[in-house]
């Protein structure tokens, strides 16, 4: 190999890692987030739903990490209206919606402060669904920690101000898989994803 050739991959190797270095910082910064006080709207966005059938369907471990972390945040602001989101896919035995509400109501959320959002199938289209439910006005996103600044990048393109990110700490097995993919989504989200 001649030393032309060397060069030029020695410099797209290096762009290449300040690229994803800096993505990674991105994803990081989310993961310190601070929920704003006294929301009109805590969206919770959903993730795989488990079970054989509707009956027996619950949440992920992924899911059920957003779904604690908004319980005693739902607890200390009663004035909020809680959105679960997320549709039921393929691989799914129910929306994760109905999965999310039902685990909420199993642990003392009121089912009159839960709107479903029941039709999506990525981050993208449970926000702007939701944006169909109700006016969100301050509105804090709750999500998996390497989520919230993907989440809340879409969220404020598609015209929400008041924003603010609630992160679940990510403990499972699968975190650094999910990272490495949050890495490929925040890159396609910032380039396409308008």
């Amino acid at each position: 190999m001649n030393e032309k050739i060397k060069k030029v991959l020695a410099v797209i190797v290096i762009l290449c890692s300040i690229y994803i270095g800096s993505i990674f910082f991105l994803i990081l910064k989310g993961t310190k987030e601070i929920p704003a006080a006294e929301p009109d709207t805590i969206l919770i966005l959903g993730a795989q739903v488990r079970g054989q059938s509707k009956e027996t369907a619950y949440p992920s471990t992924v899911l059920k990490e957003r779904l604690n972390t908004a319980i005693s945040y739902i607890d200390e602001n009663p004035q909020a209206v809680i959105i679960v989101c997320g549709g039921q896919g393929s691989d799914e035995p129910d929306s994760e919606a109905n999965v999310m509400a039902g685990y909420l109501i199993a642990n003392g959320v009121s089912s009159s402060r839960i709107i479903r959002e029941d039709q999506s199938t990525r981050t993208k289209e449970n926000i702007t669904n939701a944006l169909e439910k109700r006016d969100l006005g301050k509105t804090v996103i709750v999500t998996s920690d390497f989520h919230i600044y993907r989440s809340k990048l879409l969220a404020n393109r598609l015209g929400i101000e008041e924003l603010s990110g609630l992160p679940a700490k990510s403990e499972s097995s699968v975190t650094a898989r999910m990272y490495a993919r949050e890495i490929i989504a925040l890159s396609y989200a910032v380039l396409f994803d308008w």
